[in-house]
């Protein structure tokens, strides 16, 4: 059913990449409450029986989060040796947080001493833990594989009162990471082996970058357009020129795309042509100008407005956006004048279908830019005991699903 113990898998990513919130991971203070009141009823009754946890989702989906989802198991599996001594230091450390986030702009000598009593507090409530992540054992798939409807994703087995606080942050890192993963594998297939950009960071809360980047990776996206969205495998943000630099310069985009060029000489100079809604002019304007200089062009042509050219050749009938017309009269105006080595990048709207679409017609795109597209969707996780001390014992409905794939992980750091 699954790899032997000899085989075990240690966690690829080290787990100060994921940068988790260990205290509160291990206090319960982000799990759903109901989970950390089980734990505290089965520490009250001296609970030890073994269960066997099985994890699984419903969609055909590319699964991410498993790293991270380790990385909680291996540092929150456990109980603290006097709850009601580490209750109130928790207590302590969630107000020495909200006292330093205070004193930033304040005085920094008391800044000095909330940062060094929060650091002893640290250290008394790591005293206090003591860790149980040897005793169970973790069977997975691996990021990037991709998963069937229902098919196990993970088992966990060991004494239920060590872990079962911890369901709500792996159930939610996976399906988090999963939706990722999954929304960019779709893409990326869709576009035949043309570059993808990552582009859904404005569209989103900033703390899940790191994350999102990293699921973005498994993926398959060709770049992201933050930092910290590679922040985990080691990319750094790309990106073209937004809007507002072309205002900043009185909508001049030559000149904003020529000072771009001179400030980041190294970065390949893609030029963001759409802001007078006449692509074609502003990519040769940019073009002449900027010669071998100019890697690509961009066309971001609001869903709500016909650009200059379309309107022209389909008169009435022109669809917004960008679209099939637009990407061709750009293409031929850039190789009518000796730009053919400019590409084309496009943006705004689009998502696996438009870029199957546009695909299968043959638009001579060369790279595609997706935002929103990558947060849409629904892949939730589930977790239930479906063995206790190796007998089945789960809710009417689940029964124990093996799974050859799983191999055995190993909880070290």
């Amino acid at each position: 059913m699954m790899s032997v113990p000899g085989d075990a898998v240690p966690i690829a990513i080290p787990t100060e990449v994921f940068d988790l919130p260990v205290h509160e991971m291990r206090r319960g203070y982000r799990s759903d409450v109901y989970f950390w009141r089980a734990k505290r009823t089965l520490e009250r009754v001296g609970h030890r029986e073994i269960a066997t946890v099985q994890v699984f989702q419903k969609q055909q989906a590319v699964l991410c989060g498993v790293e991270e989802s380790l990385a909680i198991l291996l540092l929150g599996v456990g109980h603290y040796r006097d709850s009601a001594r580490a209750f109130d230091w928790f207590d302590e450390l969630i107000e020495l947080k909200k006292r330093i986030r205070s004193l930033y702009r304040g005085d920094p000598v008391k800044l000095r001493e909330a940062l060094e009593q929060r650091r002893w507090v640290e250290g008394a409530l790591d005293q206090e833990w003591v860790s149980h992540a040897q005793d169970i054992k973790v069977y997975t798939l691996r990021d990037g594989d991709f998963v069937a409807p229902m098919e196990t994703s993970l088992l966990i087995e060991g004494p239920i009162g060590e872990f079962i606080h911890l369901e709500t942050l792996y159930l939610g890192v996976l399906a988090r990471r999963t939706r990722i993963a999954t929304n960019v594998s779709g893409v990326t297939r869709a576009a035949n082996g043309k570059p993808v950009f990552f582009f859904p960071a404005r569209f989103d809360h900033w703390a899940v970058q790191g994350g999102d980047g990293y699921a973005a990776s498994i993926g398959g996206a060709e770049s992201v357009s933050t930092d910290a969205q590679g922040e985990w495998w080691g990319m750094k943000g790309a990106g073209t020129i937004p809007h507002g630099l072309i205002a900043a310069f009185d909508g001049d985009t030559v000149a904003a795309t020529q000072h771009f060029a001179d400030t980041f000489p190294d970065t390949p100079l893609v030029a963001l042509v759409d802001f007078e809604n006449d692509c074609v002019k502003t990519s040769l304007e940019v073009a002449r100008a900027l010669k071998e200089r100019l890697w690509a062009v961009r066309l971001d042509t609001s869903e709500r407005l016909v650009d200059v050219s379309v309107a022209a050749a389909l008169g009435a009938e022109a669809p917004a956006g960008v679209n099939r017309q637009l990407v061709e009269n750009v293409r031929k105006a850039l190789d009518d004048e000796g730009f053919d080595y400019v590409r084309i990048v496009v943006t705004g709207g689009f998502d696996a279908e438009k870029i199957t679409r546009f695909e299968a017609a043959g638009v001579p795109t060369d790279a595609y830019g997706v935002g929103s597209a990558f947060l849409s969707g629904q892949f939730d996780f589930t977790a239930d005991i479906v063995k206790l001390n190796g007998r089945p014992m789960a809710k009417v409905g689940r029964t124990f699903q093996p799974n050859e794939r799983l191999v055995m992980r190993k909880l070290s750091s």
